[in-house]
């Protein structure tokens, strides 16, 4: 299941150079040091890593708390339903319930910080941006943290997490670059192609927690599965 996350991060990297690819374009880089510019942007990533595996530990732990109650199997089922109903429910109808209300303040401030740093071009700035960065409300983050819950495990999900960003690392790092060429034409096509990857993982989670004897996909003595009997000898 962790090769999914850097596909899905892959793709839903075309949905960041709407929704992060400003912050992207105005990061305090060096544009006459071409090595230093590198190291910067490699910076900022590793700022938005950070984010992201900090996230992945928190919901892995979740996910593990579900893996020891022994409801991993419809744990999987629920998360797969889960990432298809928020590709699904168009995003007004989701925000005339204000779910975020109570923690709108604490992104306000993180987009006040966030803002500060551009006026700064040092390392610490950098990874400080691509900290917030990773903090910051994001659909496709939150589809990607159902595959953390998903892997039971802190490590798993920080490493779920981490592929994730990886993935999406190539598009976030060309922007600074190759904006200029990437049409609006282009990347409307590609915005259409992230629902359906996200409606194909949440399947593959439903058939992984259905458990229908299908290798590597839905087996049916998955491993999430706790031992109903204990191994005495």
């Amino acid at each position: 299941m962790l090769f999914t996350a850097f596909i899905f991060g892959l793709i839903s990297s075309f949905h960041c150079i709407g929704m992060c690819g400003p912050i992207a374009m105005m990061l305090p880089v060096d544009r006459n040091n071409q090595a230093k510019k590198v190291t910067q942007i490699i910076t900022y990533h590793l700022g938005r890593l950070f984010a992201y595996s900090t996230i992945g530990f928190i919901f892995g732990m979740l996910g593990k708390g579900f893996l020891l109650a022994g409801m991993q199997q419809k744990m999987s089922i629920f998360i797969g339903i889960a990432m298809i109903l928020i590709i699904l429910i168009p995003e007004k109808v989701v925000a005339n319930y204000n779910f975020s209300k109570p923690i709108f303040k604490a992104i306000s401030k993180i987009k006040t910080t966030l803002g500060s740093q551009f006026k700064n071009k040092s390392y610490k700035s950098l990874f400080t941006i691509g900290l917030l960065n990773g903090f910051l409300p994001c659909g496709m983050v939150y589809v990607a943290l159902f595959g953390a819950i998903a892997m039971q495990s802190p490590t798993l999900g920080i490493l779920y997490m981490v592929l994730f960003g990886l993935g999406t690392v190539p598009m976030m790092s060309s922007i600074v670059y190759l904006n200029s060429f990437l049409t609006i034409s282009i990347r409307n096509k590609i915005q259409k192609a992230i629902p359906y990857v996200a409606v194909f993982l949440g399947i593959v989670f439903i058939l992984r927690g259905l458990g229908l004897g299908i290798p590597y996909i839905s087996p049916s003595n998955m491993s999430l599965f706790v031992q109903q009997q204990p191994n005495c000898h």
